[in-house]
């Protein structure tokens, strides 16, 4: 395995800048909901061909589009006009020996079980339906998954990790899983799960813009609406002064385009919990990234980590493993503040055997590269000698990737 370059890092500490910008993406959102989706496709897809092929053959549900469909909602109630139409894509393994794998059917099935799970007032084939357009996949492709050589990455890839979350990093997760947490839900169960916070720091003072649905058939008349919604607030500033305490000082803004007086038109209403319901379409990769939000100061991969085949995808891999190696290293390595985990990959090669691994480390006063140089290296050791434990991890969904 190539050894890993360790740098020291020559800016400052994350979360120290003047200016910084953090939003997150809830489960509703129809950029999440394409992610969360295709990966769990990716899941049914790799265990399917577990036991039906004894292993995993080559796929790559990494493509899809969730297109907004129409409803027509009203203070009290209201109907799907046309449902939303999630288009599945890419490539995956129809045939193997002869034998007929039934690819459309498990994508579907996987699709509809994850709607089922997550946004329950989605009813399969009534509001969404399912378009699969996963081809066959070429030779040298498929090559590379079903050969006899291994783990051997199937693309040249980059991709990133980093940890710790920054103040504000965490409190907007925080803050979307509250909402979105089975609490909220139980106290406020008139309100829908498609939230987005973004958060905006300049210095200590913190601003949350925040967007979340109220269903319709439980709001039955306007008051009633900026009833609720006030009494959202009130748990939110509660609940985010617990969770900055005095280090940042916050304010929230929530569904800014209500207008008081304007009924429907002026206050944020769904049906089905989702914005895809009507007003936005959704994409795998312009989601959350594998930390768990989308951080504007941080870098990122251009690859997308939902959908992509577990055992030989890189920018699957890569991407998960990055970020499991950096949450590692800041948490063994001593006088390690923070740490950012780049890798590469060269199509072809071992997936054990990366091209590049490079670490930047911010230390803690005192403490030099060279102090940390061997516990660095002892953890990426231990990543890659685990590596195909990991992979069937990966197979299993048991990581979490937004």
């Amino acid at each position: 395995m190539v050894d890993p370059v360790i740098v020291g890092a020559s800016r400052r500490v994350p979360g120290e800048e003047d200016i910084e910008i953090v939003e997150r993406k809830g489960i509703g959102h129809p950029d999440t909901i394409c992610d969360a989706v295709m990966e769990t496709v990716a899941v049914h897809l790799a265990q399917a061909y577990l036991k039906l092929c004894g292993r995993v053959l080559h796929f790559n549900a990494d493509k899809a589009m969730l297109v907004a469909g129409q409803v027509d909602y009203r203070f009290g109630g209201g109907t799907v006009v046309t449902p939303m139409r999630l288009v599945m894509g890419d490539r995956a393994t129809w045939e193997w020996k002869q034998k007929r794998l039934p690819v459309g059917h498990i994508a579907e099935r996987a699709a509809f079980s994850w709607f089922a799970r997550h946004l329950p007032r989605v009813k399969p084939r009534k509001d969404i339906e399912c378009q699969v357009e996963l081809r066959p996949a070429p030779g040298e492709l498929r090559s590379v998954a079903e050969g006899s050589s291994g783990f051997v990455a199937n693309d040249s890839s980059a991709t990133v990790g980093y940890a710790p979350l920054t103040p504000l990093e965490r409190l907007v997760l925080q803050t979307e899983q509250f909402l979105n947490g089975s609490s909220f839900k139980k106290e406020f169960p008139d309100t829908g799960q498609d939230v987005k916070v973004l958060g905006i720091r300049t210095g200590r003072e913190v601003h949350l813009t925040i967007a979340m649905p109220f269903f319709a058939p439980m709001i039955r008349k306007e008051r009633d609406y900026f009833k609720r919604k006030a009494a959202v607030e009130q748990a939110l500033r509660v609940f985010v002064a617990k969770a900055t305490g005095e280090r940042l000082s916050p304010d929230i803004a929530l569904n800014v385009l209500d207008q008081p007086r304007a009924r429907e038109a002026g206050t944020y209403l769904t049906l089905l919990g989702t914005s895809a319901e009507a007003g936005d379409s959704g994409e795998v990769g312009r989601g959350n990234r594998t930390c768990g939000v989308i951080s504007l100061s941080r870098p990122a991969s251009a690859e997308a980590t939902a959908g992509k085949n577990p055992m030989t995808h890189v920018g699957k891999i890569y991407n998960v493993l990055a970020q499991v190696l950096a949450e590692s290293i800041h948490k063994t390595v001593r006088g390690v503040q923070a740490v950012t985990v780049w890798m590469t990959s060269e199509i072809g090669k071992p997936i054990a055997d990366p091209q590049t691994i490079v670490i930047e480390v911010f230390l803690s006063r005192g403490t030099t590269v060279d102090s940390v140089r061997a516990g660095i290296r002892r953890e990426v050791q231990q990543a890659f000698a685990h590596l195909p434990s990991f992979c069937n991890a990966l197979a299993k969904g048991l990581y979490k990737i937004c």
